[in-house]
């Protein structure tokens, strides 16, 4: 995946002059930030066997709400600390019915995904709420450090405590025994529903920091944003390299999927291309990196018999 980002780069850098400038790298870091911040905790969710489609819900649920409670004259840091609550909050509606209940994650999540959207629908009758840019908000939506967001650091930050928590602590790796082998883990004594709880609950979080985020940087809180956004997170994850069906999960890869799909994104954009075609293409990567994920096994087998033939 390095390797095809590096080609995607060369390729779209002599496309569009303007695609390799400081400028356009530092907006498409920001772009990306959420797809990260959100595909980190994915990846632990996929790992451990599951799948979350509420996220872009839950992402235009907080977006919206919070730029209501900014509007009603609560302080912009009690309305983060609210806004990562509500997302985890709908996160532990998900991991209760679906780790407590047993119910499929995919039955959970579709179905809170029509709820969530439409409660914040419902609230705001569909109309985008403004926030005032002389809030601290809208201000982290606006403030650049050397050149990059505060969201795109935060993306790092995400990404970085992520790598350590899914491979250096027992969580993570809990988290992948029970996308291996979940009755083994069990019997070993792990609490596994909890687990799978909690990796929901984590996701939830990081849908709400990302609605924050994206509401700053929008200067408004709309609950009709992130549409499909859980679809272009899981091309991420998956073409990054985690297991569709659990068992492995790479934060690193997460990384690099994104990366390449906001690239996609960015690209067609400055080729002045249809904005149409994103969701067309993202879908076909989807479809190709679940392939990949399916037949890499078989791949690397038949490229390793290949080269030990010509040796």
């Amino acid at each position: 995946m390095v390797g095809v980002t590096v080609l995607l780069f060369a390729m779209l850098g002599l496309a569009s002059p303007d695609f390799l400038t400081f400028a356009n790298l530092s907006n498409l870091a920001t772009q990306i930030a959420p797809i990260v911040i959100v595909g980190v905790a994915m990846t632990f969710v996929i790992t451990s066997g599951q799948i979350d489609l509420s996220v872009g819900s839950t992402i235009a649920f907080v977006a919206a709400i919070s730029a209501e409670l900014l509007v009603a004259g609560l302080d912009s840091s009690l309305v983060i600390v609210l806004g990562v609550l509500a997302g985890a909050g709908w996160g532990l509606v998900n991991g209760w019915l679906a780790a407590y209940n047993n119910i499929p994650p995919f039955i959970v999540t579709l179905a809170t995904m029509s709820i969530i959207r439409g409660v914040a629908l419902l609230r705001t009758e569909g109309f985008s709420v403004p926030i005032d840019n002389r809030l601290l908000l809208a201000q982290i939506g606006s403030t650049d450090v050397l050149g990059f967001s505060i969201a795109a650091w935060l993306a790092l930050v995400v990404a970085v405590i992520g790598a350590i928590l899914l491979n250096h602590t027992r969580f993570g790796q809990y988290v992948t025994g029970i996308g291996s082998n979940e009755e083994s883990v069990r019997r070993a004594g792990v609490n596994t529903r909890r687990v799978k709880m909690f990796a929901l609950v984590l996701t939830g979080a990081m849908a709400g920091l990302a609605g924050l985020l994206i509401a700053a940087r929008l200067g408004s809180g709309s609950a009709n944003s992130a549409e499909a956004f859980e679809l272009t997170v899981i091309a991420a994850v998956v073409l990054g390299g985690t297991n569709l069906f659990g068992g492995r999960g790479t934060i690193v890869g997460t990384v690099i999927g994104a990366v390449i799909t906001g690239a996609i994104a960015n690209g067609l954009t400055l080729l002045g291309m249809s904005p149409f075609l994103t969701p067309i293409i993202t879908g076909c990567v989807l479809i190709l990196a679940i392939w990949l994920n399916l037949r890499g096994r078989d791949i690397a087998q038949l490229t390793g018999h290949l080269l030990g033939r010509r040796e």
